[in-house]
């Protein structure tokens, strides 16, 4: 097992008098590129991080314990606005689909930085899940707890979001980045080695917390079902680059982000196929562009830092996640340098110092012990 994993069960035998029945782990991720696409029908292409969140489980009343914020909930069927909220979304979808998932005791613990657009939430929804059909035998597939996570993630915590975060989670593997159809669900690995090609992938925390609830999410959510309507289509992965003739300001502008961005992770996945590093850091930077202008969720941080990769050098680089803070990625041969022009350049706005990660592909949810 992992350190954080052997962290988890150690937590649960010291809480609850016992070893653990089942410890499961699932994976944060970080979006290559294909941006709020995921709830539009659309495509996207993101990988999972060795950062991960641990659960370790039996059956048996005790309640929901977290290390990271040393603290016991209840099982209850109550959202509370806290972390507990996402393993009793789960159990409720997963009772809501016919599943006789009786109750059950669990400790957690987790190093994916959270409010970071990394997606410590989608990363507890499926360490949960998996240990769960584990635990008590529910014979679900990997796809299937994706679906039940994201209607916890909707129904139950209340943000609007779509597959994305949780497909990656689950069905991620190490060494590719996954392509993902969200209107069928189809998924298929897609190697991305950028070291092979003398690169990393600098990942930037601005240290801009947001919560998807709270910020605008929701809201571009239903701008996009709206632009929809307006062209008459199911939704804005049906329309063209013709049909934004027909649609006028905000609309015109979110429309016209979702329907380039599609086109984008569709050339991105042909690039990392031919080895075409260069042309997917151009899409890249095009795809920073349209969700700056377009769809309007970047910050000055996340805008100083995609700049200032471009001035050092790099291939491309882009917000990634939901936007309104969080994080950003840069494809470029020296991080190093990068790094320290970042430091300066947020030092001399007087933004909050970054954190920087080089995440690699990595594997999704395992079920360790």
């Amino acid at each position: 097992m992992r350190e954080m994993e052997e962290k988890v069960a150690r937590a649960y035998a010291e809480r609850f008098g016992g070893p653990p029945e089942i410890v499961a782990s699932a994976p944060g991720r970080v979006n290559l590129i294909g941006e709020h696409t995921d709830y539009n029908g659309g495509f996207v292409l993101p990988y999972a991080i060795e950062r991960r969140v641990a659960v370790a489980a039996g059956r048996g009343e005790g309640g929901l314990f977290s290390t990271d914020f040393d603290e016991l909930r209840g099982l209850t069927t109550d959202r509370e606005g806290v972390w507990a909220d996402y393993p009793r979304g789960v159990l409720w979808a997963l009772r809501e689909a016919g599943h006789d998932v009786p109750g059950f005791r669990a400790a957690f613990a987790g190093d994916v930085p959270r409010g970071a657009a990394l997606s410590s939430s989608a990363a507890i929804e499926t360490a949960t899940a998996l240990a769960l059909d584990a635990l008590f035998g529910l014979g679900a597939s990997r796809k299937e707890l994706a679906v039940f996570c994201r209607r916890a993630e909707n129904e139950f915590v209340g943000v609007e979001s779509g597959i994305m975060d949780q497909y990656a989670s689950l069905l991620c593997t190490e060494g590719s980045a996954l392509f993902v159809d969200c209107r069928s669900l189809d998924a298929e690995e897609v190697p991305l080695d950028a070291r092979a090609a003398g690169l990393s992938l600098l990942v930037c925390d601005t240290r801009v917390e947001r919560g998807l609830g709270e910020t605008g999410y929701n809201e571009r959510r239903r701008q996009c079902a709206a632009a929809a309507s307006t062209l008459g289509v199911k939704e804005l992965r049906d329309a063209d680059e013709g049909d934004l003739e027909k649609l006028s300001g905000e609309e015109l502008r979110r429309a016209r982000h979702i329907i380039s961005e599609n086109g984008r992770v569709l050339r991105a996945v042909e690039a990392l196929r031919e080895g075409d590093f260069a042309g997917l850091g151009g899409l890249m930077y095009a795809s920073h562009a349209s969700l700056r202008d377009d769809f309007e969720i970047s910050t000055p941080e996340l805008d100083a830092f995609v700049e200032t990769a471009r001035e050092n050098g790099s291939w491309g680089a882009r917000l990634t996640g939901g936007g309104f803070g969080g994080c950003a990625i840069a494809l470029l041969p020296d991080p190093e340098t990068l790094k320290s022009s970042t430091r300066r350049k947020f030092e001399g706005e007087r933004f909050r110092e970054p954190a920087f990660y080089d995440f690699q592909p990595s594997p999704g949810a395992e079920v360790v012990g």
